[in-house]
């Protein structure tokens, strides 16, 4: 990460993101009830892990964008936080 600009890490960011957008829009994907996890049909416990999942990775990005905004300061010379 340290040798990225903060243009790039901003595509990074945009790019794991778009599959916490898309996937829970594809219900084609998990509408079924087969497997079941303690009695959880598919179709409930995917969401379930959707939350999971879609809430780290979000996280994961808003840290890559504190960073981001840090280099691009640098690079303009700005100091401090506004």
């Amino acid at each position: 990460m340290s040798g990225m600009s903060s243009k790039a890490l901003w595509i990074v960011i945009g790019v794991i993101l778009v599959p916490c957008i898309v996937v829970p829009l594809l219900v084609g994907l998990y509408d079924r009830t087969d497997p079941t996890l303690f009695g959880f049909p598919f179709f409930f416990w995917f969401q379930f892990l959707l939350i999971i999942v879609v809430t780290s990775l979000t996280g994961f990005c808003y840290w890559l964008s504190l960073i981001a905004e840090r280099k691009k300061r640098e690079e303009h010379g700005i100091e401090g936080r506004a």
